[in-house]
């Protein structure tokens, strides 16, 4: 069956027909910005093989051909990195490029792995005028505002985009996500969360505990009061419509619970880096984003929120009090 008549049918056959045949298309991946070891991760698994050998269907075709390094510009942490970054892709047969401009004239689509989030927008900027999908790695933003910048400008290239930390994937997160335990009326989570002044204080790390507690409670949160716990890290409590809660706990450990209509469960853990791949790897194929722009702009609010409440003493924040600004 050719592709055009697959294009035809498609409204009658499903497009799932036409991206099983884009599925066997060869697809190369540039990657933006070396100063995070998601990208050693990312370009290990799609240069030289998964973990798992049964899994290779999942990303087969996709291979990391081009990087450019320059990630942060100042974050010590980050740039620090590139080098070792730099040489490590290069042993995995990656060409290192001196611009985004290059870079996207040699690839199908994009990794955006800068760790210092306010240099996306710059940086994906080219990427949306080439027209290319790109995977934003977290935080996709040094501030709410340029995050909905982001997801606008987006939308308007009609470019698929989307932001995630790997927890979000993770297995007994997603069984909660699909139902397993009903709506979900109470739900706590926890990861580290250290800080970086340029950010948002749960932007930076914290981000990866609230992206669990968001896959669970999905969107609807109203407000937002940020305390301290007994030994003095940070509490963010939100509250959803129809009175649910979900509690953000900075831990050394990745994990939490979710209590629902039909019982409870684990959440939160850390599955490794290649769910969060395949999920990427999926879009690309696609062009479908399996995070929608709402929650990721309500996930961003909701911290902003606690930075808020933070600055007037633990006092309730809306959610809706955050965005106006931010859209201002």
């Amino acid at each position: 069956m050719t592709r055009r008549l697959l294009l035809l049918l498609a409204p009658l056959l499903g497009a799932s027909l036409v991206h099983a045949q884009d599925s066997a298309k060869p697809l190369r991946a540039g990657i933006i910005g070396l100063d995070t070891s998601h990208v050693k991760a990312f370009t290990t698994a799609l240069n030289k093989g998964l973990k798992n050998p049964a899994d290779a269907d999942k990303v087969a075709g996709v291979k990391v051909v081009a990087a450019y390094p320059q990630g942060s510009k100042d974050i010590a942490s980050s740039t620090t990195r590139v080098p070792e970054y730099t040489e490590a892709v290069k042993a995995l047969g990656v060409e290192i490029v001196d611009s985004v401009e290059e870079l996207v004239k040699r690839v199908d689509v994009v990794f955006l792995e800068s760790n210092d989030g306010r240099v996306h927008l710059e940086q994906l900027r080219p990427v949306l005028a080439a027209k290319k999908p790109v995977f934003i790695d977290k935080p996709i933003a040094g501030s709410l505002k340029e995050a909905i910048q982001i997801l606008d400008e987006a939308k308007k290239a009609g470019v698929p985009l989307f932001c995630s930390s790997s927890l979000r994937f993770g297995k007994a997160t997603q069984a909660v996500h699909n139902g397993s335990i009903g709506q979900v009326k109470n739900a706590e989570t926890t990861s580290p969360a250290s800080l970086e002044a340029t950010h948002p204080d749960l932007y930076w790390y914290g981000v990866h505990g609230c992206e669990s507690l968001f896959t669970v409670m999905g969107t609807g949160c109203q407000s937002v009061k940020r305390s301290t716990t007994a030994d003095g890290k940070i509490q963010v409590t939100g509250t959803w419509a129809g009175g649910r809660t979900g509690t953000f706990r900075e831990d050394k450990a990745y994990g939490g619970k979710a209590i629902g209509e039909k019982g409870e469960a684990p959440v939160g853990a850390f599955d490794g880096y290649e769910v969060l791949l395949f999920e990427i790897v999926k879009m690309f194929r696609t062009g479908i984003a399996p995070v929608p722009a709402e929650e990721t702009i309500e996930l961003y609010a909701f911290m902003e929120a606690a930075d808020e409440s933070k600055r007037r003493d633990g006092a309730e924040v809306t959610l809706k009090e955050v965005l106006e600004k931010a859209r201002k």
